[in-house]
This record gives C-alpha cells, structure tokens and sequence, in this order.
C-alpha cells in the first residue's frame, strides 16, 4: 500500500510539473494520474466507494466554486457583455452543433439538444489560468471571455433543473420549459433574499468567534444542508452545492470563504478528476479512437467558427474575435460534471459508452487550447496573420509623425510617460494590442496605435529605425512579454537605448540581462518615495535624501539585490 501511494504522488508530482510547464491546467494532470493509477495501466487503485465518495465530494466544492462567482451585482453592473455575448455565443454554438448530433447519432432529440448545450460551455478553471498566465484578464478581450463564462456558469441553474426531466422516457416539452424557468427564478430569488438577510447574520456572529475552524464548518455544513435539501426536492445535489456558493456570494464574507476554502477545494477537485480518470475505460475508447479523433477536430471547428462569428457581428475587431474563439473553443468542467451527475443519477439521456467518448473528447479539448494558442502566437511572431495589416486601420493620422521615442505599451506607466512627452513637445507614438485602450488613446488625444510590440516588423513599420529614434520605452507588465519586445527591439537596432519598467528587482534584473538602459522595478521606486517622505518628515534634510537614493540606485541597484538575495538565503 505505502509503495502504491509513493508511486501515485510521484506520478501526480511529474504529471502536474510537466503539465504546468506547458501552461495545461492542474486538473487535466489528476485526470492523467487518475488513468495511470487504475485498472487499465498501472493498476495502482481500484475505483471503489471510498474514491467514489471522495469524487462525490469533489463534484460538490466544483459547483460550490462555480457559484462563488456568480454575484448579482456584477452580474448587473455587465448585464449588457454578459446576456447579449454571453447568450448569444451559447446559442449559436447549440444551433450549430444540434444538426450535427442528431444527424450522425441515434440519441433523442432531448439528449442532442441537452449535449449541444452542454459543449457550448467552456472550461472556467482552464480559461481564466490561460488568461492570467498571459497576462490578458484585464485587458478588453479578457473581461469579454470572463463575461461569456459567467453568463455560462449562471446557464448552470436552468440546465441542472432540466436533468430529472431526462429520467423520464415521456417528455412534455411546454410543461417542463415552464417549470425550468419557474424554478430558475425561485431558486435565485431565494439565493438573494437568504444570502442577505439569512446568510449575512450567521456568518456575522461565527465571525466574531474569530475561529478559521468553525467559520471553515459554516461554511461546509452550507453546502451540505442545501445538497441534501435539493436532493430530497428531487433536483441534482450538485444544484444545492451550487446554490450554497450563490448564497455566499451575496455576502460580505465571500472573499474570506474563497481564501479559506480554496485549499479544501483544490484538493476535493484533484480527488474527482483523479476517481474520473480511474474511471474512464481505456479499451472501449482505444476501440473508438478514430470516432474520439475526428470528434475533438469538429467540435473545436465548429465552435470556434460559432463564436468568432458572433464576435464579429458584436464589432470585435479580428484580432480579438480569433482570441476569444481559440480560448473559448474546449469544453469544460460543466459538461465533465452532467455527463457524471447524469451517470450517478441513473439519467440515460444518450447511451454508457457514449458519454466516455464525450468525457474524452472534452478532455481532449482542453489540453489541446493552450498548444493551439502557441501556435497562434508562433504565427504572429512571424507575421503570418494580419499584425501588419490590421493596425493600419488605426493610425491613419499618424503617418506624419516622425517619432523620437517609441512606447511600447499603453497601460498605467505608458499613459503616464506619454503624457510627459506631450507636454515637452516631443514626437512619439505608442503601441499597445488592447484595441479598447487604443481606441480610448484616441480620443483623449494620444499617439497611440494598434500593433503587437514583440513584432519586429511591426515595430519597423511604426518608424523603429536606426538614427530616427532616439530611444524606445518598454512599459509592459508581464517580463516574458517585456523579453520578446526587447529582442524584437535589438533585432531592429542593436544599439537603440531601452528603457524598461518592471515590477520587482528580479525582473529588473532579467531585463538589465537583456540589454536594457535602465530598468526601473515599480516596488522598489515606490518603496524609496515612500522612504523619502518618511525621512522627510522626520527632518533628515533633502540634500542628505537624495545622496542616499543615488547611493542605493546606483549599479542598477547591486548592492540592494545583494541585501534582498543575502535575505531570501
């Protein structure tokens, strides 16, 4: 037993490492340790009750977190995103992928339309890491995708009600739309008057306990309570899980429960994909390879194609409608979770074997988004997309400007440092690939344009040519990006003088490496200002506080780096 486990967790270990490498998210990693440590491979585990139960409970801390965030208030403050685009792209990829279901299967009609919709939903978890991990979640693309998702985690209500309609062989379909839409509305209804003036109290008076203990149990004996409550009312547990994080949501307390929780919930979730994976038959899919294959490629296929045609009709511009279709193109934990409530509920909706093809096949769908979305970049690293192209489109009053100084990135520090060159007349022009911002740049008088900055010949055709600019500032946030713009900037002018932000010493001291002028880490300049008015007020005169800065600045901050590397040993 105690060598299984040794193996599993190194398997697990190696699994997560190498997948996170390769910027796949962690749960596709369980699932694969899952499939290697059960009967099929290994042969580590066998799925028995307990790892049931355990992936019983997982399921429930996924709705729980599904819940979590789905906020009225946001949900109202981005009704226009979130119910225009959100429901407009589910639609159109449930209209399109119908036909094709009931044409190529023998599954009812009810069933083709219940896996439409439930393949119209992306995967949250894996959308918002790839997000993050390129630095793009609050960029106008990014909170675009963040609102379909919310609009598709909030489609979890009707749908969930919609399961005990497929236990049934008889289906009326007015009747039960009827009572889908009526317990929709009851159920979020309750969440919001409960959620206030239920909720809010009791977790008022475990607060002032001040226990993470039993603020953590509270929390717990929730979705619990509220599982059981819909499972006796004849609705999926995963519901009342899913409801107990709607009515945490409306509370002030919802942040400290996501920080709590999370720990528990990570390691509930591992559990669930782990049992999903050791439950998944390896013969009858390897049987059915073929119909797995051709499965993934028309599915991505024709989900991209439904929701990069919705994009452009909303006036996305390209860039962004390919980028939002590439990211929103897999399936996702919503479709992993009915296909498994469906199994557990005895709801034969579409045949056994076929929802492990489908279990695959979304699976499948989100390893392959991150590696599609490298491909995407490799292209327009390259220029073979339309980087050259498309921004002609937004700097046609530029073309008399003759810059001196070429920003790269049109955030908070780029704005700032434009500003500055406008007041001193000096000739410049941004390049930022938000086309919001752009656009916004625009009208508040800016010489600001679309373009991807880590493209050298990009930045050529924006005027980056030797003895014409003088100098070019990088004010990127994310230093992977920061790199391929400052090798972009060499590959044009070796010699240009570069002058980079960062947002802390390491990464001003990965940009020095690179060949940068100056580099100026955001932490430590804030935290000498911070200083120098401190020690101004103490009365240590500004002769004395600049001498120190300037000892401290010096060598590109050495002797501070070895201070914060001495501390960190």
């Amino acid at each position: 037993m105690s060598l299984s486990l040794l193996v599993f967790f190194a398997i697990m270990f190696a699994l997560v490492y190498m997948l996170r490498m390769a910027r796949v998210g962690a749960l596709v990693a369980f699932l694969f340790a899952g499939v290697l440590s059960g009967p099929y491979v290994f042969d580590l585990f066998e799925l028995t009750n307990t790892w049931t139960f355990l992936g019983d409970i997982g399921i429930m801390f996924l709705w729980f977190n599904i819940g979590l965030e789905i906020n009225m208030r946001r949900l109202w403050r981005m009704k226009h995103t979130i119910f225009g685009f959100g429901a407009t792209q589910v639609m159109m990829v449930a209209v399109m992928l119908f036909p094709l279901l009931f044409g190529v299967t023998q599954w009812s009609i009810m069933g083709c339309v219940m896996v439409s919709l439930m393949l119209a939903m992306s995967s949250t978890s894996a959308d918002l890491q790839l997000l993050t991990d390129r630095n793009q979640l609050n960029t106008g693309m990014g909170r675009q995708v963040f609102s379909i998702l919310l609009f598709q985690d909030l489609l979890s209500i009707p749908l969930l009600a919609m399961l005990p309609a497929f236990a049934g062989k008889s289906f009326n379909l007015g009747a039960t739309a009827i009572d889908v839409v009526v317990i929709s509305v009851a159920l979020i209804l309750s969440v919001i008057v409960i959620g206030r003036f239920v909720m809010t109290p009791i977790l008022r008076h475990v607060g002032k306990l001040k226990s993470k203990e039993a603020f953590l149990l509270a929390v717990m004996l929730n979705i619990v309570i509220w599982a059981v409550l819909l499972d006796l009312m004849g609705l999926p547990a995963g519901l009342g899980a899913f409801l107990a994080g709607m009515l945490m949501s409306e509370t002030v307390y919802r942040h400290q429960i996501t920080a709590e929780i999370s720990p528990y919930a990570t390691l509930f979730l591992a559990l669930f994909f782990i049992s999903l994976g050791m439950g998944l038959n390896l013969p009858l899919l390897g049987h059915y390879w073929y119909i797995i294959l051709f499965g993934l490629i028309g599915f991505m296929a024709i989900k991209f194609i439904a929701i990069f045609m919705v994009a452009r009709v909303r006036g996305v511009h390209m860039p962004d409608a390919i980028m939002i279709a590439l990211i929103l193109s897999q399936g996702g934990e919503f479709a992993l979770l009915m296909l498994q409530t469906m199994k557990q509920s005895g709801i034969n909706a579409i045949p056994s074997g076929h929802e492990e093809i489908l279990t695959a096949i979304i699976i499948l769908s989100i390893m392959a988004t991150p590696l599609l979305l490298c491909l995407y970049d490799y292209l327009q690293r390259r220029g073979k997309l339309f980087p050259q192209r498309f921004p002609r489109t937004l700097d046609d009053a530029d073309n008399s400007i003759k810059p001196e100084v070429i920003v790269c990135g049109f955030g908070r520090v780029g704005q700032i440092i434009c500003q500055m060159l406008d007041a001193l007349s000096v000739p410049y022009i941004a390049i930022d690939m938000d086309v919001n911002v752009v656009m916004m740049g625009r009208e508040m008088g800016f010489n600001v344009v679309y373009g991807d900055a880590t493209n050298m010949n990009v930045l050529a055709d924006f005027g980056l040519k030797p003895r014409r600019v003088r100098s070019v500032v990088v004010a990127l946030d994310n230093a992977t990006t920061a790199r391929r713009c400052i090798s972009a900037i060499k590959s044009v002018v070796p010699r240009m003088k570069i002058f980079a932000r960062a947002r802390n010493l390491a990464d001003s001291q990965i940009l020095l490496s690179e060949g940068t002028e100056v580099v100026l880490p955001e932490t430590i300049e804030s935290s000498f200002l911070l200083g120098y008015s401190v020690l101004g007020c103490l009365g240590v005169s500004e002769r004395k506080l600049e001498n120190l800065l300037a000892d401290m600045r010096a060598d590109n901050y050495a002797a501070l780096a070895q201070v914060i590397s001495d501390k960190r040993d």
